[in-house]
């Protein structure tokens, strides 16, 4: 595996934390012994391990998100790597192995920091009036290490199952003939650390008092991200996927999991704000984020490089949002699906009257001011200025918003940056947790106990009552069957395009929705009016790519590591 020795006489990147944000610098380290003469270098070493955190900009695809890699979304170039997992060019030789990579050096810094760099004084420092802050601090690094470490060893079992569970620095021999402990090993072991450090990890780094530092590391670690990890985890354990029983008290612990962050939330004035302020430059401080991925450098404008439709200057287009997508979003005034009997959907002007949602995460044609210096209404009907004929023009006939920021400029001469903050977990994800794991433990959606006092249907309803979405609230009396439908739509609308679609679908084993794709063919007439057809694509699946393969690279080094089902 390719284990990285951390400190060594090579130069490492360390990192230090400031305000809200952790701002990096470039140290020259030597070996442990230097390391230990300064807690900068300490601090610098497992605030690091946070630049590790996974996001999904398009960073690992040359603009590609997972979104088009699933239903939510289809690539604009078809020749872009993220289209692999769908064209049958996806093999263990063409594994998609950052996850592996990525994590597996983070959990070895994560390894280093726990074996050797606990039990430190600073005696440099004792004389320093922010000696005990710095201390305080310095010992809560271990519970942030740990909490990082099963971070990072959930990302690995979502995607491949069963991995090689390491929590110390192996050697080299090692290294070398480690086998994969199962699924079931690994979500216990998350759940046993996250269990551990709940009540040790700081609760609230700007609540500290005498012992807060200077400046305020909120981007870290606190308690209630620990219990984040532990209910998604739980989640996760809890799906078709991993829990092949259907065990119910795989469910119940689900349900405790996420409660116990509905509940935090409230100590930690954690609520859901407007639809609206979840992403855009100022996101990571509203009251719904729980943990957030801050990128580097602070601004940027490459997501929007990748995105802004083709036709406007600078924009190159990407991750286009499918129609598969769009039929998701309900009618607001009905609270139905296009395609149900009165629902009111009018196929001549099927973009009115849609759930707010909808206009606050697609851009549909003629749309004005997308982006904001784009003087004309986007046109991506056959022949428009943004659409098909024209090399990269969106295949779908839409374009992305969510996550993009509308007031970057990308103009010759005029062009600009914003800030940019990845969603790790945010309270509305919680929500939906909370509401399918009671509904599976407790059998139906108005169902409530004494542990459980918060319906499912209830739950769902949280968030379709948001400030700026205000969609009909789902009704008492729903059968499983209409009320399973209504959440997995529910939770495809709320959480497109962060990153949970393409996981969703293959914990839930339902990879035949993966089998194809809806477009929407715009078509302008004589009169000025447009014409609408649905193209239907069919996609690649196999039941082997619920799991990934094990990176070919790696079993080569390791013969011990046997290959998923179906990838041998």
């Amino acid at each position: 595996m390719k284990f990285k020795t951390i400190i060594s006489c090579a130069v490492c990147v360390l990192t230090v934390a400031s305000c809200d944000k952790m701002d990096y610098r470039e140290y020259t380290n030597y070996g442990k012994d230097y390391m230990e003469l300064s807690y900068d270098n300490v601090s610098g070493l497992i605030t690091n391990i946070y630049t590790k955190l996974d996001y999904d900009f398009g960073q690992s695809y040359s603009g590609g998100m997972l979104a088009s890699a699933c239903d939510e979304a289809e690539y604009a170039y078809n020749s872009n790597a993220v289209c692999d997992f769908y064209n049958g060019s996806w093999s263990p030789a063409n594994a998609k192995e950052s996850t592996w990579t990525n994590s597996y050096a983070a959990i070895q810094m994560c390894n280093h920091y726990l074996d050797g760099f606990q039990g430190l004084t600073f005696p440099e420092l004792e004389l320093n009036q922010d000696y005990d802050a710095k201390m305080n601090s310095y010992n809560n690094y271990a519970h942030e290490a740990r909490f990082l470490r099963a971070y990072f060893y959930f990302n690995l079992v979502r995607q491949y199952g069963g991995v090689p569970l390491v929590t110390h620095v192996p050697t080299t021999q090692e290294v070398n003939k480690l086998t994969r402990a199962s699924s079931e090993d690994i979500f216990k072991f998350i759940e046993t650390e996250c269990d551990d450090i709940t009540n040790k990890i700081i609760a609230d780094y700007t609540a500290l008092g005498s012992l807060a530092l200077s400046t305020p590391e909120t981007a870290r670690a606190n308690r209630l991200t620990v219990l984040a990890l532990k209910a998604r985890a739980a989640l996760y354990a809890a799906s078709p996927l991993f829990n092949t029983t259907d065990s119910k008290e795989l469910w119940k612990k689900a349900a405790l999991a996420n409660k116990a962050v509905l509940d935090s939330a409230v100590v930690y004035k954690k609520y859901l704000v407007k639809y609206s302020e979840l992403w855009g430059e100022t996101n990571w401080t509203k009251d719904e984020m729980i943990f957030m991925r801050r990128m580097y450098p602070d601004a940027t404008n490459t997501l929007e490089g990748y995105n802004f439709p083709i036709g406007v200057e600078g924009g190159k287009s990407g991750n286009c949002p499918t129609q598969t997508l769009v039929d998701a979003y309900e009618m607001k005034a009905t609270g139905k699906l296009w395609n149900e009997t009165g629902s009111g959907y009018d196929p001549t002007k099927p973009y009115v009257g849609r759930d707010p949602r909808f206009e606050l995460t697609i851009a549909k044609n003629g749309d004005t001011k997308w982006p904001t210096y784009n003087t004309l209404a986007l046109q991506t009907y056959y022949g428009g200025a943004n659409g098909e004929p024209i090399t990269g023009a969106t295949p779908t006939g839409y374009y992305l918003k969510k996550y993009c920021d509308a007031s970057v400029n990308l103009t010759a001469g005029k062009t600009n940056t914003k800030r940019h903050t990845w969603i790790t977990y945010r309270l509305g994800e919680f929500y939906l947790n909370y509401a399918e794991a009671v509904f599976k433990y407790l059998g139906s959606a108005d169902a409530t106990s004494p542990e459980f006092p918060l319906s499912a249907r209830e739950a769902v309803n949280m968030i379709r009552n948001r400030a700026d979405v205000k969609m009909p609230l789902l009704s008492a009396g729903l059968s499983s069957e209409d009320f399973w439908k209504k959440y997995e739509n529910e939770r495809m609308v709320e959480l497109a395009f962060e990153g949970h679609r393409f996981w969703d679908i293959r914990r839930w084993k339902e990879g035949d929705k993966l089998k194809s794709i809806v477009q929407m063919k715009i078509t302008k007439n004589d009169d000025g009016t447009f014409t609408y057809t649905r193209k239907i694509v069919n996609r690649s699946w196999d039941d082997k790519m619920y799991l990934f393969p094990i990176p070919q690279s790696e079993r080569m080094k390791n013969p011990n590591l046997t290959q998923n089902p179906g990838w041998e």
